[in-house]
């Protein structure tokens, strides 16, 4: 079996799709080494200590501005091993800096097709643009607002949806489907750039392959 990629997951929330992650890639093609938060008593760290992953909470008011926050996550997770970094419900923005920490190797779930609907409250902004197919993107992570090259999106019609939760409800599985499928194929190293747009990521499925791990 090929070595498992150390990976680290940034939440701030439930941690659904962190879930997704401990289910399906963890122990597989790659392990989850550090679960960090931005929010002290988040759910999901809940979700990575019941599984014996390391957790840290990183708030912002522990730190003098978020460059400094940047700095202390990135030498914690740095520490920890990892080397890729799922954002996967990370309501915080990430400079530079800390990009730098993990060239082409941060990516992020956002619940809409970008470039349409990117930052907070793609679901609401959908909805009050009338729109009536919704979907999940998953990108790399760049020093831009949800403007890193895409991996993988998938859609669903919702005509008739009217409120940001049954949108939610709705974009759930496809983000718990999409988020691992990402990280399966960047710990396979069959993710690259398409030479003739660089924003676009090119997909290298083997032909003998079969199976997952």
């Amino acid at each position: 079996m090929s070595e498992q990629l150390p990976i680290a997951v940034l939440v701030s929330g439930t941690g659904t799709n962190l879930q997704a992650l401990l289910d399906t890639v963890h122990g597989r093609e790659a392990e989850v080494v550090a679960v960090a938060s931005s929010v002290a008593g988040a759910p999901a760290l809940e979700r990575a200590d019941a599984r014996g992953v390391p957790t840290a909470v990183f708030a912002r008011a522990q730190y003098p501005d978020r460059g400094a926050r940047d700095e202390a996550l990135a030498d914690w997770l740095q520490e920890r091993g990892a080397r890729l970094v799922v954002l996967a419900g990370y309501m915080e923005l990430l400079g530079e800096p800390f990009l730098e920490c993990f060239p082409g190797a941060v990516i992020n779930v956002h619940p809409s097709l970008l470039p349409a609907f990117p930052g907070v409250g793609a679901i609401e902004q959908a909805l009050a643009y009338g729109v009536k197919v919704f979907g999940v993107t998953v990108h790399f992570v760049d020093a831009g607002v949800d403007s890193g090259p895409v991996i993988l999106q998938r859609t669903i019609e919702l005509p008739d949806a009217r409120e940001p939760e049954e949108v939610l409800a709705a974009l759930r599985p496809l983000e718990h489907a999409l988020l691992p499928q990402a990280v399966a194929l960047f710990a396979r190293g069959a993710l690259r750039a398409d030479p003739e747009n660089p924003r676009r990521q090119i997909v290298d499925r083997p032909a003998a392959q079969t199976g997952e791990g």
